[in-house]
């Protein structure tokens, strides 16, 4: 069983976190967007501005994705950290 990876360098590990920490903070800005509706706003989440779904349930699955594509997006940054080593 051979593993063709090399373990990241220790500048490629901390570029990784560092790419993770901003990821991670784009999404505490969505989070906090939501909280603040929820929090300031409540009036706002029953509007329905795509048809039939209210704002509440169209944000929180926009914050579902929004996970995926960030994680998605770190994937792909660290798979070009390893290359790049």
């Amino acid at each position: 069983m051979g593993n063709d990876q090399s373990p990241p360098s220790r500048n490629g590990a901390s570029r990784s976190r560092r790419i993770g920490m901003w990821l991670f903070l784009v999404y505490v800005i969505l989070y906090a967007g939501f909280m603040g509706l929820v929090l300031f706003r409540p009036d706002m989440l029953s509007w329905r501005p795509f048809g039939g779904v209210n704002l509440a349930i169209a944000y929180g699955m926009g914050l579902i994705a929004a996970a995926f594509l960030l994680a998605f997006l770190y994937m792909i940054a660290c798979r070009c950290d390893a290359t790049d080593a």
